[in-house]
């Protein structure tokens, strides 16, 4: 059995529709803000519209980005997110993928207000599967708040997002993505958008993995 769901968001971001349509259409573009691995990639059926629809469809499900050009240089993102998910996930599926959604969207745009056109690279690693591994991260940090100065492995940065259970920050040259995913059996990870030229990917999630291991362990 399986469940149909439907999130919807909209968000003004702050550059041109081509330069969005960058963001969420190309290998480069994507690792700035969302997810890439290396190796096989899950296949999707694309239909492209440039610079004013994009639909990537993974089986049962289907994600749309509608590109509007607004004032200022800016664009309105029209996002959904649809399709039927496993019962095992129960009812909370909708509210807790919405949240991931309102997360990444948040990292598009502070991605195209820092780093626009610039080409990423997408890092990430987990912590080891401690009860308080976010504990001991929040304090290795200072425990900052939105705004505050923090030092990481990777250097000096600014918080430009907090919650309960993820924390961005932001430094010259990277997006960096702390969460924790105790509630869905998963331990803490860190992802890490990198525009530096010929940032390595494989360097930077050692670099982590290593840190949280030190930190969390």
């Amino acid at each position: 059995m399986s469940t149909p769901f439907e999130i919807r968001r909209e968000v003004v971001l702050p550059a041109p529709p081509d330069e969005v349509w960058r963001a969420i259409a190309t290998r480069e573009g994507v690792a700035g803000w969302f997810m890439t691995f290396e190796g096989e990639q899950p296949e999707a059926e694309v239909t492209a519209d440039e610079p004013h629809r994009l639909e990537q469809r993974f089986g049962t499900q289907a994600i749309e980005y509608v590109l509007e050009a607004a004032a200022g240089g800016t664009t309105v993102l029209r996002f959904v997110h649809s399709g039927m998910a496993e019962d095992e996930w129960g009812d909370e599926f909708e509210t807790m993928t919405g949240f991931g959604w309102d997360l990444y969207l948040f990292t598009l745009g502070e991605y195209l207000r820092h780093f626009q056109a610039r080409p990423a690279v997408y890092a990430e690693a987990e912590a080891p599967n401690t009860p308080d591994a976010w504990k001991r991260v929040l304090a290795a940090l200072g425990d900052p708040a939105e705004g505050d100065a923090v030092r990481t492995p990777v250097g000096p940065g600014v918080v430009d997002k907090r919650t309960e259970r993820y924390l961005g920050v932001r430094t010259e040259s990277a997006l960096i993505r702390f969460h924790e995913r105790s509630m869905i059996g998963m331990p803490l990870a860190v992802g890490h958008h990198d525009v530096t030229p010929g940032a390595d990917r494989a360097a930077l999630t050692e670099t982590w993995r290593s840190w949280l291991a030190e930190t969390a362990g």
